[in-house]
């Protein structure tokens, strides 16, 4: 949230969090918006840290956690890495690893949306997924970019008709009920996961055909059956036009075990 402030001469300590408060008082709320209501509430691992902000030179500053990489860059150079042609099978390794990527992204949706109220991002794509290379316990991922964010009330939005904005998001992870302007929720996030989790496993998601699932590997045939579980969640997520039969982030990770490969494998396979 925006706040009118005027400066107040205190002497604090030279933290960031002092910083602020030494300098200025808040006097009223003077705007708000998805990012500032919602990225103040946020404070978990899953999402990218705010740390502090300041007005100068007429300009509102943010200073936020820094994240060397996103997800869009990933992509870019994966298939090099793993010495791969985009579209051709993925080995073990590089689908055990594409596989903890999407879970990641999946647990920090889930995040959104199990708060009360629930957050529709409204702007998933692999720009606003950031890579965190010194991640703590174990996460490297985070979402970022909570500009179009809007807290989604059930009760609010459904027994009283009332509407999210339509047509907001980037057109290619933007789900259909948005796009069209109609009522919707926190599945249009999954709709937008489903592109996700396509480009990240390397899939075609609107080629792929649930009556005739071909073998995916025949180096790896250990990967046939766990990428033919995830190619029907990712169909399923993107599910239209009733997208209250998409599955919730919850759902498609208490399958984790399915669409995946065992780490222990992994090392007998190298």
């Amino acid at each position: 949230m925006l706040r009118k402030v005027k400066i107040v001469p205190k002497v604090g300590n030279n933290s960031f969090e002092s910083h602020y408060q030494s300098l200025f008082e808040e006097l009223s709320a003077i705007g708000s918006g998805g990012f500032g209501t919602n990225l103040r509430k946020l404070n978990s691992d899953f999402v990218v840290q705010y740390i502090t902000s300041w007005p100068e030179s007429k300009h509102l500053y943010i200073q936020m956690e820094f994240c060397s990489q996103n997800l869009k860059n990933i992509l870019e150079i994966k298939p090099n890495i793993f010495n791969r042609q985009s579209g051709d099978p993925m080995n073990c390794v590089e689908y055990f690893i594409s596989c903890e990527i999407f879970r990641q992204i999946l647990e920090s949706v889930q995040y959104l949306h199990e708060l009360s109220p629930k957050i529709i991002h409204r702007d998933l794509k692999p720009d606003n997924i950031l890579i965190d290379g010194n991640g703590r316990n174990g996460r490297f991922v985070k979402l970022c970019d909570f500009g179009l964010a809007t807290d989604h009330d059930k009760d609010i939005n459904y027994k009283t008709y009332k509407k999210h904005t339509s047509g907001v998001g980037t057109m290619r992870y933007m789900a259909p009920e948005v796009l069209q302007g109609y009522k919707y929720d926190h599945k249009s996030d999954v709709y937008c996961l489903a592109i996700i989790g396509s480009e990240v496993l390397d899939f075609d998601l609107f080629l792929i055909d649930l009556n005739d699932l071909q073998h995916y590997s025949q180096r790896d045939d250990i990967l046939n059956a766990p990428v033919v579980k995830l190619k029907r969640i990712l169909v399923s997520m993107a599910s239209t036009p009733t997208f209250s039969q998409r599955p919730d982030c919850s759902q498609v990770l208490r399958e984790y075990s399915e669409w995946s490969v065992d780490r222990n494998i992994l090392r007998k396979i190298n």
